[in-house]
């Protein structure tokens, strides 16, 4: 086995090494692909395709990666692949010339070629390109991975994700599906007066949500500072000041574990909008859904695995109390003290930390027994006070607050409140969290008091919600992985 690899090895440097003798060739005898700063290109490849009709016959010119090649003494075939797609052109010596034909059959699979000709259609019915001129744009000096067994090594692809755009085009799809995704968030947001901004990613405070930062040092003041983990207290801030609806599609970054569900850096969304509570972000979270389902898939019926997930009907609503009684059957409304919520979880062999309290032993039960279980969009309403520490109270129920998760296929995909504006409140929970901080708990928010003073001066009753983007694209493009819909995914490092 070792020495058949040896053996592929030795073939694949010899290989490397014609293309790089073809390039000084190229070279010395002034025909360098890499001096040539453009190429007119009037269509893609399914323009064409899917205007045959109107085209045929006429002078097209197009531009792409050789993809294959077939060579028959005066004529030859080979498939040209751009943004679109792919085009097969015929090739032939008599119409090129001879030194210009004799010059293509030097290319390489992974070339990128210019290719001027005339539209028409072969005996076998593929819409092709007679090609007038073909012009070498870039010569590749490495090797495609082998079309028919493609590119599968799935480390290979997320490290070389040009490669993996070029072998795969379901993986191209994936990316532009991504962006359009995006693009119709945006329709929607603007279409209901949100205005998008942009707000700071290396902060003093890396305050917002539940997760450790990570921590660099900012040489000009001396300062150590954080990358954000969320979006949420300068948008809140721009709420105070005037601007009613606000949103951000940014990066933001998470000190934790890779996962299929988790990368340390991914897109987050968070909208904010006064005047409306957390009912208002559930019908606007329903009706973006389906939105961009509808515009970018064309239905809101979506594949998913071995699911098919339905946007269309309305959103199942559930308390997390209910979610819990019906999956795990322990009712915490019947719970009345922390040491009989530690008592549940010893019996259900749920693991906790001491300073934990009965609202975070109901959000463990619930992780455990009830969020897999949500496969169809289901939005879980009314969390303990314990871990929402950004919510309103409920005024009708102690210990809880105004604030849904959206589940989908078991996975969180929005996180939304009732905002707490209340700076006195507000502050009381900032203390609280400073607390389990000093315990040891490296999640919990930091006191803000710039934050606290916005609030002083006065924020309206406001609606706010995240959206994990990256969740969002696997759901409507049935990618099972995040790192399917990251185009360059946190990896760890080859040397180590």
């Amino acid at each position: 086995m070792a020495q058949q690899k040896n053996g592929q090895e030795q073939d694949i440097n010899q290989l490397l090494k014609v293309r790089r003798e073809k390039l000084k060739e190229l070279q010395e005898n002034g025909k360098d692909p890499f001096v040539i700063t453009k190429y007119d290109v009037t269509h893609h490849s399914k323009d064409i395709k899917d205007n045959f009709e109107a085209l045929e016959g006429t002078m097209v010119s197009v531009a792409g990666r050789i993809m294959s090649k077939r060579v028959m003494g005066k004529a030859s075939f080979c498939h040209v692949q751009d943004l679109n797609g792919t085009i097969q052109s015929y090739v032939a010596r008599d119409e090129i010339g001879e030194e210009a034909y004799a010059a293509f059959k030097k290319f390489d699979i992974g070339d990128i070629v210019g290719l001027k000709g005339k539209v028409f259609k072969t005996k076998t019915g593929e819409i092709s390109i007679h090609a007038t001129e073909i012009t070498l744009l870039t010569k590749s000096l490495q090797i495609l991975p082998e079309k028919f067994h493609g590119l599968t090594n799935t480390d290979i692809r997320y490290r070389q994700r040009y490669v993996d755009l070029i072998m795969n085009e379901d993986v191209k799809e994936t990316f532009i599906k991504r962006s359009k995704i995006i693009s119709s968030i945006r329709r929607f947001l603007d279409g209901r007066g949100f205005f998008e901004v942009e707000t700071p990613m290396l902060v003093q405070n890396a305050g917002g949500a539940a997760a450790r930062p990570f921590m660099t040092h900012y040489n000009a003041l001396d300062e150590d500072i954080n990358l954000r983990i969320s979006l949420e207290l300068y948008l809140k801030r721009l709420i105070v000041g005037g601007m009613e609806r606000v949103y951000e599609i940014g990066r933001v970054f998470r000190n934790e574990g890779v996962d299929t569900r988790h990368n340390p850096e991914f897109t987050l969304m968070e909208l904010y909008q006064a005047y409306t509570d957390y009912h208002g972000m559930m019908e606007l979270t329903e009706s973006m859904f389906r939105h961009v389902a509808q515009e970018v898939c064309g239905t809101t019926l979506l594949p998913y695995g071995d699911e098919m997930i339905d946007l269309g009907k309305p959103f199942e609503i559930m308390t997390m109390i209910d979610a819990v009684k019906k999956y795990a059957g322990v009712d915490f409304d019947e719970v009345k003290t922390t040491e009989e919520a530690k008592a549940l979880a010893d019996k259900h062999h749920i693991e906790y930390e001491d300073r934990h309290k009965k609202g975070d032993i109901l959000s463990l039960f619930f992780e455990e027994y009830a969020e897999e279980n949500l496969r169809q969009p289901t939005f879980i309403i009314d969390h303990p006070i314990e871990i929402s520490p950004l919510t309103k109270k409920k005024p009708d129920k102690e210990g809880y607050v105004e604030r849904f998760e959206l589940f989908i296929t078991g996975r969180e995909m929005a996180n939304a409140y009732s905002e707490l504006n209340d700076p006195i409140d507000q502050r009381e929970r900032f203390e609280a969290q400073e607390e389990l901080k000093a315990q040891g708990d490296e999640e919990a928010n930091s006191m803000d008091e710039d934050f606290l003073n916005a609030l002083a001066v006065g924020m309206p009753p406001t609606g706010g919600i995240g959206y994990g983007i990256d969740r969002l694209v696997m759901l409507l493009t049935n990618s099972p992985a995040i790192r399917d819909v990251l185009l360059f995914p946190t990896m760890k490092s080859i040397d180590k």
